[in-house]
């Protein structure tokens, strides 16, 4: 059964973010955050009914505008124009903030609406699941084939390197025959010089 949704608020980097979700842990998993927020007191489920609306009419997807600004919570946002600190405008914001909290008139609860909201926010969640395993999916690919191609290149240097290791024995083999030739000529030389010389000696006599 789906659950009913509620409305969560934030503020992350440069933007506010809201979110329609069924608890507190699948708002900071939609928002990507590493810690909890709420312990933190760095988010709060909203009932500005205005962000209320926007959330409910896309629930599941995070929607934003810039941080400290007023205006409408969009899914794509523009940064904000006053990074730089135009301080009177930033001031301006954070005291009414810190000033008494503004009330909202609570949403009229409508059972057929929220289990609609509920059933959105679910396809969006099953969504993004998909998304991130097809993803993790395309990551194991390049890994795998990475590895293929480093085991392929290994197989090739070893396969080259034993071809060159037999090769190099081989003409070890056959240096060491020719230098056997050559020491046996050497000695059949010797022999056969004395032999000539000789012979020489005992013609001239």
């Amino acid at each position: 059964m789906a659950r009913t949704l509620k409305t969560y608020q934030t503020s992350l980097g440069f933007f506010d973010l809201a979110i329609a979700a069924p608890s507190m842990k699948a708002a900071l998993e939609a928002w990507g955050a590493d810690s909890n927020l709420f312990h933190q007191g760095a988010a709060k489920e909203s009932q500005d009914p205005d962000v209320v609306a926007a959330t409910m009419a896309a629930p599941g997807v995070v929607l934003k505008r810039p941080v400290g600004s007023s205006g409408p919570f969009k899914e794509n946002a523009d940064l904000p124009t006053d990074l730089v600190g135009e301080g009177s405008g930033k001031r301006a914001g954070r005291s009414t903030a810190s000033g008494k909290p503004q009330r909202h008139p609570k949403r009229a609860s409508d059972p057929a609406a929220d289990r609609k909201a509920a059933l959105a926010f679910e396809r969006e969640q099953k969504l993004r699941e998909r998304e991130s395993a097809k993803e993790e999916a395309a990551r194991q690919k390049e890994r795998a084939q990475r590895q293929q191609a480093i085991d392929n290149a290994q197989s090739a240097l070893d396969t080259a390197r034993l071809k060159h290791e037999e090769n190099a024995a081989g003409i070890q083999v056959e240096l060491e025959l020719i230098e056997e030739k050559a020491r046996a000529e050497e000695a059949r030389w010797a022999k056969e010089k004395i032999r000539l010389e000789t012979a020489l000696r005992h013609a001239r006599a």
